[in-house]
């Protein structure tokens, strides 16, 4: 098995997985349904197809800077809002709170067979469809691929070994890694995306430890 890691740094993300109506919801690190309909994208790969081979890769998450959840006061339709049949519907303003990260840079990895990990990595280079994380006003600061994001290692050593995202570096501070792990996770995350047309997510579990903060090193 091998590993590829991707970059997700943005000054506004949103990984939401209980959204309802009016209310948006964030996750403090990114879903796996989040990650999957990104690579997604990268492929140009339509709501309507099977995601089974992305849906199987393992992934983990390490948490660079963490971040801080805030909150967006939203209003539409004041003046009434069109319909898709080109009619203006006059009612009240919708308003909606929305919650995203600030600030917040991870570092996500996904495990699997090296043929699909590579063609993972040629079409985020050259994605089909813009990549945003979590809603699409919320692009991405720096690129997503990584030159160096292919590794021939199992998912926690890449995550564990490979240099430290953030700008300034407290060494002394460990980071948190999440992977999945289905038998001994002690975590329940509702965002184990099943297809996305129609929408259907099944639970899965993570573990959680912290590591040594990798040193940081010039960009590549």
């Amino acid at each position: 098995m091998a590993t590829l890691l991707m970059r997700i740094s943005a000054p506004m993300q949103s990984w939401g997985t209980q959204s309802h109506f009016s209310h948006r919801d964030t996750g403090r690190e990114p879903s796996k349904s989040g990650i999957v309909g990104l690579l997604c994208a990268a492929l140009g790969r339509p709501r309507h197809q099977p995601i089974d081979d992305l849906s199987a890769l393992k992934m983990g998450v390490r948490i660079d800077r963490p971040g801080d959840i805030r909150r967006d006061y939203h209003t539409a339709g004041i003046d009434g809002y069109y319909k898709v049949s080109g009619s203006i519907e006059r009612k009240n303003a919708i308003v909606s709170q929305r919650y995203y990260l600030s600030d917040a840079i991870f570092l996500v990895g996904v495990e699997g067979e090296v043929g699909l990990l590579d063609q993972l990595q040629v079409a985020l280079q050259q994605p089909r469809w813009f990549l945003f994380f979590g809603r699409k006003a919320f692009l991405p600061a720096e690129r997503v691929w990584l030159p160096d994001g292919l590794r021939d290692e199992n998912l926690e050593t890449a995550l564990s070994a490979y240099r430290y995202l953030g700008r300034a570096a407290q060494l002394d501070e460990p980071l948190q890694l999440l992977i999945e792990d289905d038998k001994k996770g002690s975590i329940v995350r509702n965002d184990q995306p099943i297809s996305f047309q129609p929408r259907r997510f099944i639970p899965r579990r993570l573990c959680s430890r912290f590591i040594p903060r990798p040193s940081p090193s010039e960009e590549v």
